[in-house]
């Protein structure tokens, strides 16, 4: 009993935490649509109270019937049975018609609440921490939030709104059954009571269970992926992949599948036992009502009102009750939402942030000062007191191996993470002194894997500067700097050449064009440094030749970091950083570092060897 008492205690303590979330979901709904909400709100109160306007004139009309049978002949009695009938049917025709505007109502707020929810969470998605990505439980959210997003509050909004109306509709037959005995709203309480703990006993249930699944839904929908996106379809087919992820998606959902269909036969079963007490409290309280009749105490119209009121009763009982548990099933879903749309950035802007320097035609000074940073999750040094400076108006290259950190400095440059511990500086000042969207505004990034977007090539390249409206003048200048010119001159539509095969008509490109495009893009913020990673990766040497050419009259005035493993890129550079284990491990220009006979002589001699195959002394 102890144990019972204390599980009851700890599900009412839950259930009154998700009630705290209550007001929160009401908000989200109010701020989507709230004129469509005072109107919903009308409808279903008008809704409420027909049917016990239904109930009365169920009584008047079995005894104005009565009473015409036993007076035939008497014109005035059939008359008012007739108004009685053409009464009932017009409460039902507006009954209907009610219940048709609501749909309609309901549906436009239940879109409106889905768009204002998908934008909160692309606001979130959009704003969020780069380390959150790198993180499973950030995905498990995210992949809670969006499945549940699109249809819980809609479903709230369902239930509260059944809620409320039938709230109205049982006080309504509670104050009409009264006068036949005290105890018949309480019989109708008893009755019901066992459908809705089977309601929240399956509601928390089912709640675990998606917790507990996300990764197993999430590992789904990446196995679907591979079997259907196009980046993986050629070595899908070449390695004879299809199988092995065909099997392995179907097993896992065929259990997700076993596990769920075990819950529902329990509480099906729960749901039959609940449903036969409630017919045997109903079945007592008819015989009861039966008895009274056949003593004289209760009219057929007595019998018939009360049979009517005390069914809808319990139908409504068990709906409102339904209802609750509802509620409190969809706002543990909700949880999910407001768990991902509750998560907070560590990159923030300061408090009382620093103004930039306002020298936009000059480049920014940047200097790393004994900086080490870590990645979330990570014990291994990416970054290890780094000391690297940067001139303003200089082209900077940092080379080294793979892992050595040098892509790291970008992100911290960007600062999509801060450094555990030291600083970085621009024009002396500590970058976490100004605001993100002032720091990002002075710098334009060419990514290492550049996004592709599926959009004509003037969108392309005019994605690049931010809040602003670029030209096609503005555009043009871009894709010559870049080298893009000649690769748009031989597209069928030039400018207006639709992209990728998500839509019809789009045209594909390789994988230099695209970095060709993406350069573009860059190059159209005015920005005071440029970062560029791997920008001649997919060049062939010629090509590597011009872009350089071109690349020293774009970067004229402003600092430059380019990021390469080509050290005929690197060379063209004012100063060399060698990376290595996140420190720099040399420094220089490229004829100090031949002369320096170190890993970046041995480097280029053993790079030239291997593309030109002359020995290098």
């Amino acid at each position: 009993m102890r144990d019972s008492l204390r599980l009851l205690a700890t599900k009412l303590r839950g259930a009154a935490a998700q009630a705290r979330s209550i007001p929160r979901a009401l908000r989200l709904v109010w701020a989507a649509s709230r004129g469509w909400t005072l109107l919903w709100i009308a409808l279903l109160a008008a809704q409420g109270l027909l049917p016990v306007a239904v109930v009365y004139l169920t009584r008047a009309l079995v005894d104005s019937l009565v009473a015409a049978v036993a007076s035939p002949g008497e014109v005035g009695r059939v008359e008012a049975t007739f108004i009685l009938a053409a009464a009932m049917g017009a409460i039902l025709l507006l009954g209907e018609l009610l219940h048709g505007a609501a749909e309609g109502v309901r549906n436009v707020q239940a879109k409106r609440v889905e768009n204002h929810i998908n934008g909160l969470v692309h606001e979130k998605s959009t704003s969020v921490d780069l380390a959150f990505y790198e993180s499973p439980d950030y995905h498990d959210h995210l992949h809670r939030a969006r499945a549940e997003a699109s249809f819980r509050p809609v479903a709230l909004l369902e239930n509260a709104g059944s809620l409320a109306q039938n709230t109205i509709t049982l006080l309504a037959m509670a104050a009409v059954l009264v006068p036949y005995g005290w105890w018949i709203p309480l019989a109708l309480f008893v009755s019901t009571l066992p459908a809705f703990v089977v309601v929240v006993r399956f509601a928390v249930t089912q709640h675990r269970w998606r917790q507990r699944t996300t990764p197993d839904e999430r590992r789904a929908s990446y196995l679907d992926w591979l079997m259907t996106s196009g980046e993986t379809a050629p070595e899908v087919r070449l390695f004879g992949l299809g199988r092995y992820f065909q099997s392995a998606f179907q097993g896992l959902r065929a259990r997700l599948l076993r596990e769920e269909l075990h819950i529902a036969r329990a509480q099906g079963l729960s749901e039959l036992a609940a449903g036969a007490l409630a017919l045997l409290v109903t079945a007592a309280c008819l015989a009861w009502m039966a008895y009274r009749a056949m003593l004289g105490a209760a009219t057929l119209g007595d019998l018939a009102l009360f049979y009517q009121a005390f069914s809808q009763g319990q139908r409504l009982m068990r709906s409102l009750l339904g209802s609750v548990g509802h509620v409190y099933y969809n706002l543990l879903f909700l949880g999910n939402l407001f768990a991902f749309l509750d998560l907070e950035a560590r990159v923030v802007d300061p408090l009382h942030p620093h103004a930039a320097a306002q020298a936009a035609s000059h480049g920014l000074d940047v200097r790393f000062r004994d900086v080490t940073f870590r990645y979330p999750g990570s014990d291994r040094r990416a970054l290890d007191a780094l000391d690297l400076a940067i001139p303003p108006g200089q082209i900077a290259a940092v080379v080294g191996a793979n892992g050595a950190g040098k892509s790291t400095l970008i992100k911290l440059l960007c600062r999509f993470y801060d450094p555990q511990d030291g600083a970085i500086e621009i024009d002396g000042a500590d970058m976490r002194d100004l605001t993100l969207a002032e720091l990002r505004g002075l710098i334009t990034v060419l990514f290492q894997e550049p996004v592709h977007y599926n959009a004509t090539v003037a969108e392309n390249i005019a994605l690049g500067p931010t809040g602003a409206t670029a030209s096609r003048a503005d555009i043009e200048r871009a894709a010559r700097a870049a080298g893009a010119d000649e690769l748009v001159a031989r597209l069928p539509a030039g400018y207006e050449t639709l992209l990728g095969k998500w839509f019809e008509g789009g045209v594909e490109l390789s994988t230099g064009e695209w970095q060709r495009l993406a350069l573009a893009r860059a190059f159209m913020r005015p920005s005071r440094l440029i970062i560029l990673d791997e920008p001649t990766s997919a060049m062939d040497s010629w090509a590597e030749s011009e872009w350089i050419r071109r690349f020293r009259s774009v970067a004229a005035g402003r600092t430059a970091l380019l990021v390469t493993h080509r050290f005929t890129t690197a060379m063209q550079a004012d100063v060399i950083y060698v990376m290595s284990q996140g420190r720099v491990s040399e420094r220089g220009s490229h004829a100090e570092l031949l002369r320096q006979d170190g890993a970046y002589a041995q480097s280029w001699k053993s790079q030239m060897r291997a593309e030109h195959g002359v020995p290098m002394r």
